[in-house]
């Protein structure tokens, strides 16, 4: 009984923190999610940072 009065409130706020990082999404049309890819960043790419695999390879063809 004790594990329900703590479990469909953390259920509740964990569907309310969904809908909220949903609501670009759901609301703008062709909505979809931004990248999380540090690749793939306007960002990082002005700072010229890259992904891990991406900077390895790129060190790699430095030592050749």
């Amino acid at each position: 009984m004790d594990f329900l009065y703590i479990f469909l409130p953390i259920l509740g706020l964990v569907a309310i923190g969904f809908l909220l990082m949903s609501i670009r999404v759901l609301i703008k049309k062709n909505g979809r999610f931004s990248s999380q890819h540090i690749g793939q960043s306007r960002a990082m790419k002005e700072r010229g940072v890259h992904c891990a695999q991406t900077q390895d390879k790129m060190e790699r063809k430095k030592a050749n």
